[in-house]
């Protein structure tokens, strides 16, 4: 293994514990101080992913996300032979920021986990459809794979802020399955992870076709704006 790929996996680890860890910490927080608020949750989700992608966004891209890095995979912009291992450090680095949740959470703590707020299905809708939007957002914004710079940064959390910020309540607004496997397990709230692995991974690949039917190569008849 290279010494750029080493980085690379330290830093989706890194970034996705530090994910968890304030991102699920401030539903913990809030949870038992009502300190917070759904706002200030969602706010927390938000700036944490800003923050990642300013410092980690030049290393590894900052995905922090299997769904993320499947579409980008999807979409010809990352080679598929680092996927498994970059789902791999997504999904420990997730564990790792859940356990440290856990040791500020009060007993039967779901530690952030996400659950439906009424049916299954309606919550699998509003996953796919908050991801595909995310992913999309996502694909028009980042450089190649790389989740990075100041622009893409703002742009890319405050789509994370407000799909939180409006469908939270519904679903957990979760748009990741690291981010919703991690606590589920630790907490032993299994019951409908799957849709929170399904929802996302679909909503991604789903925007990969989105973003290639927008990117159409413009004939010299094609007005060049809108």
């Amino acid at each position: 293994m290279s010494a750029a790929l080493r980085q690379c996996l330290a830093a989706e680890a890194l970034g996705t514990a530090v994910l968890l860890a304030f991102g699920t910490g401030a539903a913990v927080v809030n949870e038992q101080t009502h300190a917070l608020g759904h706002g200030g949750v969602a706010a927390a989700f938000g700036l944490v992913v800003l923050g990642l992608i300013q410092t980690l966004g030049p290393i590894s891209g900052a995905h922090v996300n299997p769904a993320v890095t499947l579409a980008f995979w999807a979409a010809g912009r990352f080679p598929g032979k680092r996927v498994g291992p970059y789902v791999l450090m997504q999904l420990a680095g997730g564990l790792a920021g859940s356990a440290l949740v856990k040791l500020l959470a009060a007993e039967h703590s779901t530690l952030g986990a996400t659950q439906p707020a009424h049916s299954a299905a309606q919550a699998l809708v509003i996953e796919t459809v908050l991801t595909f939007w995310l992913m999309l957002v996502i694909l028009r914004v980042a450089s190649g794979a790389r989740e990075q710079g100041l622009l893409a940064g703002l742009t890319i959390s405050s789509t994370v802020g407000l799909e939180a910020l409006v469908f939270g309540p519904l679903s957990g607004a979760s748009m990741n399955p690291a981010r919703s496997l991690a606590p589920a397990l630790l907490s032993g709230n299994l019951t409908h992870v799957w849709l929170y692995l399904a929802g996302p991974v679909a909503g991604a690949l789903l925007a990969v076709l989105a973003d290639r039917l927008l990117h159409f190569t413009s004939s010299p008849d094609t007005p060049s704006t809108p």
